[in-house]
């Protein structure tokens, strides 16, 4: 573990993900982030980056009753509060997801099959949020794992170069790759 101090403020480099709630946890890897995070209840499992896999899950901040036919009813999709608001690094978006089992625990989709959020959704009321359609009746408790996130750079500025024809070869067109 490395200590580091300055005059304002002092960090650990934490190779091993060492808990410890007095200082700002940085795994040593290249490209280190930190991101900013305020949780709406006290009582919350905190959001952790693991040592295997580059999503982070997040949980429910409430207890919700999933019924498709409610979905009909109030016309648009149920939001999951996710129990947090946070500043995302300069440069970066997050992107949000169901995890792999979300859909046969509680039998809903992702409204837009992925949520992205922006650098600029950083207030203290921006709470992230998962919108979903229930395709069943079911429960989600509170503090259940949900979803998962990531962050990724932002695309950078591009311009379109119009072109009659593209100067590379064919692969065959959308499904020419086969069935198996």
């Amino acid at each position: 573990m490395i200590t580091s101090g300055g005059n304002s403020k002092s960090y650990t480099i934490n190779p091993y993900n060492i808990k410890d709630n007095s200082t700002i946890k940085v795994c040593k890897k290249p490209e280190t982030e930190i991101i900013k995070i305020r949780y709406f209840d006290p009582e919350m499992p905190r959001l952790e980056v693991k040592d295997y896999g580059d999503w982070i899950d997040c949980y429910a901040a409430n207890d919700y009753d999933l019924d498709p036919d409610t979905f009909d009813i109030f016309g648009g999709p149920i939001l999951i509060d996710l129990g947090f608001a946070c500043k995302l690094p300069e440069g970066y978006e997050a992107h949000l997801a169901a995890r792999s089992s979300s859909f046969k625990k509680w039998g809903f989709i992702v409204t837009n099959a992925v949520g992205v959020i922006d650098e600029s959704y950083c207030g203290d009321n921006d709470h992230w949020m998962l919108a979903v359609y229930p395709t069943r009746k079911s429960h989600i408790n509170k503090y259940d794992r949900i979803c998962q996130f990531r962050i990724m750079k932002k695309q950078p500025y591009i311009i379109f170069d119009e072109v009659k024809k593209l100067d590379n070869p064919d692969r065959g067109g959308f499904g020419s790759t086969g069935v198996n």
